[in-house]
């Protein structure tokens, strides 16, 4: 048990430096990348070798604490208050911020997540292009209990941030789906609660050398 738990912890330690200097944005690829390293991928899938998302973030916040104690506020502050802009350009569709730029667990590559809701996709598509804004557009397939759904993912690009909106169903709007990193239900921001946020953070004092 000890040097499965050892393995564990190895692997999470891994994963995080490969977030952390690869810049490798999801967690489930870290993992298996970082499993790899430590023998064949098919046992490491079993038993409990693979750490879950959650400890992960937790090694890779403790990267992010040892190397960039001074970076991470600007740099947090920097992607919230460019969420905020796209929350409020975003408002007719209801959005949400979530993923790392709400929980603060942010890199020099993190993106920023939200959740939209609308009737229809081309509603999303047309009022982007109405304001002349350049985007991407990608189906992607998750796993919801038994079964797959596809919903479609709009990209787009600011500051040389990029901006991912996952789009959903107006009757969606009030299941709140669960985070994989916690696997309790997802902790999500409305442009008001992200004002408040910032404007605490802008409240605490500055530390100094």
């Amino acid at each position: 048990m000890k040097h499965r738990n050892r393995i564990r912890r190895l692997i999470a330690q891994e994963a995080a430096r490969l977030m952390y200097e690869e810049q490798i944005r999801e967690y489930r690829t870290a993992k298996r990348k970082a499993a790899r390293r430590f023998g064949p991928e098919q046992s490491l899938c079993l038993g409990n070798h693979l750490p879950s998302n959650a400890e992960i973030r937790q090694e890779l916040q403790r990267l992010l604490d040892l190397h960039e104690e001074q970076l991470q506020p600007e740099r947090l502050l920097h992607l919230r208050i460019l969420a905020l802009k796209y929350l409020e350009l975003l408002a007719p569709f209801r959005p949400y911020l979530v993923g790392s730029v709400l929980s603060g667990c942010v890199t020099e590559r993190s993106d920023i997540d939200l959740h939209l809701f609308a009737e229809e996709v081309e509603e999303v598509v047309h009022f982007l292009r109405n304001r002349g804004l350049a985007f991407e557009e990608e189906l992607v397939t998750i796993r919801q209990g038994g079964e797959y759904v596809d919903y479609s993912h709009i990209y787009l690009e600011d500051q040389g941030v990029e901006i991912e909106c996952s789009i959903y169903t107006t009757r969606e709007r009030h299941r709140i789906p669960r985070s994989s990193i916690t696997g309790k239900p997802m902790e999500r921001a409305d442009a008001g609660k992200l004002r408040r946020l910032i404007a605490a953070s802008l409240d605490q004092p500055r530390r100094r050398d």
